[in-house]
């Protein structure tokens, strides 16, 4: 998906590579707990470090005499992120030395054409530096002596991976806009991702939380190629009690903190819920456009569709300025509406309303209807500017004391009156600007 240089992180379970990947990171983006194996998937970062871009892959611990069904899965992945790495981090456990799968591994990746970087980790202070000199042996030159936990040496690690990569090429990557698919578990997210895509990709199973990182493709919807993530189903914070699916919610809120458009399933066949509208308020809150697909239309009877279109206007009235499509993501039915929406979507939110336009008629609904008194004084709008677009952001000066959210649901609903918003929400922010003493 990427012609960036490729990072994989490769090792047996429970060495650490997950806790370096974070560190690299800066933030806690991939899974780590102290029971081995649960990185479960490959996962795909970007990274960059002194000027160089690159991907950086999280893999599952590779055991070369894995028994379980799991366990093989792992070291598949594993072995598919080694194809085509530019850089291998073999990782180690430095306070033990090399294991019989660390030196199985080792000798497969004699084979590879790309750059092998051995890293000892948990190597936490000077003491156990002589620990790691034994490592010299393998071949694949000076080990990196690193603690991912503390942050030692993690630096000098990062100025290797830099030495050791290819020249960058051109990649058409930051064009491509991105879809986020979200919704709660088992309303047909990665139905609608293998429909999409045209083949059975992700794997789909009535077993709710089957999808726990988010997973992301190109795929060609109508005329145009788009970046398309399939994320984990948000559930209520109280009913996350497992720690690996907690942060797979934490991804999927980050995938939509970056996504350009969000699709938004909501279950026909059960209406709207409560979780719906708290994922509803996120996408609006991220800045993302938003669509919702009403999947499983086929199923429900003329009295539960009617039932969902009144949850609809009902419970997803704060966002009533996104576009509702009819589908099931099951057969395709009505996917075909999808490509004209997804334009008047983007279309709308790299609108930009000219500062001229904008005040007269911010000053014409102000002269009609005033703000309300506060505090027994009546701000006063002095003049407004959009700041920005993907999501259209207008800043609006006042002046006179603070101008509440109901004033400005207000102006965002003349505007969205006015003009063609359809599809993206619009982010309004006041600015304070008092009279100088002295001044007109």
């Amino acid at each position: 998906m990427s012609r960036l240089p490729v990072v994989a992180v490769l090792g047996r379970p429970n060495v650490g590579k997950s806790t370096l990947v974070n560190r690299v990171l800066g933030r806690r983006a991939a899974v780590v707990q102290e029971r081995p194996g649960v990185t479960r998937d490959r996962r795909e970062f970007r990274c960059d470090w002194a000027g160089r871009d690159f991907i950086l892959i999280d893999t599952g611990g590779w055991e070369l005499a894995a028994g379980q069904e799991l366990a093989a899965g792992i070291t598949a992945q594993a072995e598919a992120a080694l194809v085509g790495a530019d850089v291998v981090l073999l990782v180690v456990d430095g306070t033990v030395g090399l294991s019989e799968d660390d030196a199985a591994v080792e000798k497969m990746l004699r084979d590879t054409t790309a750059r092998v970087i051995l890293v000892a980790n948990k190597v936490d202070d000077a003491a156990k530096e002589l620990d790691v000199s034994t490592l010299w042996k393998t071949g694949l030159g000076e080990p990196v002596s690193i603690s991912a936990l503390h942050g030692r040496g993690v630096g000098d690690l990062l100025d290797r991976i830099v030495d050791a990569l290819p020249m960058a090429e051109d990649s058409d990557e930051d064009k491509l806009t991105t879809l986020a698919i979200i919704g709660r578990p088992n309303v047909g997210k990665s139905t609608l991702l293998n429909r999409l895509i045209g083949e059975e990709r992700v794997l789909v199973s009535p077993t709710p939380g089957t999808t726990r990182d988010p997973i992301d493709v190109e795929v060609t919807i109508g005329d145009e190629l788009f970046r398309v993530v399939d994320t984990a189903g948000i559930r209520r914070n109280p009913k996350v009690k497992d720690s690996a699916d907690f942060y797979s919610i934490v991804r999927a809120r980050q995938a939509l903190d970056e996504a350009d458009v969000a699709l938004l399933l909501v279950d026909a066949t059960e209406g709207v819920t409560q979780q719906d509208q708290r994922i509803a308020q996120e996408a609006a809150e991220s800045g993302a456009g938003l669509i919702l697909l009403l999947n499983k239309w086929d199923l429900p009877d003329l009295e539960q569709r009617e039932a969902t279109t009144f949850g609809v206007g009902d419970r997803l009235g704060f966002v009533g300025w996104a576009p509702v499509l009819r589908i099931s993501a099951l057969t395709g039915a009505r996917l075909h509406r999808l490509p004209a929406a997804l334009d008047v979507v983007l279309e709308n939110r790299a609108r930009r309303v000219p500062t001229g336009q904008l005040n007269r008629m911010i000053r014409g609904w102000q002269a009609s209807h005033p703000p309300p008194v506060r505090k027994g004084r009546r701000p006063k709008i002095l003049y407004a500017v959009q700041a920005g677009t993907s999501p259209p952001t207008v800043i609006v000066f006042v002046s006179g004391g603070e101008i509440g959210d109901d004033y400005l649901r207000y102006l965002e609903n003349r505007m969205r009156a006015e003009m063609e918003f359809e599809g993206t929400p619009i982010h309004l922010v006041t600015r304070a600007k008092e009279r100088r003493a002295g001044g007109d």
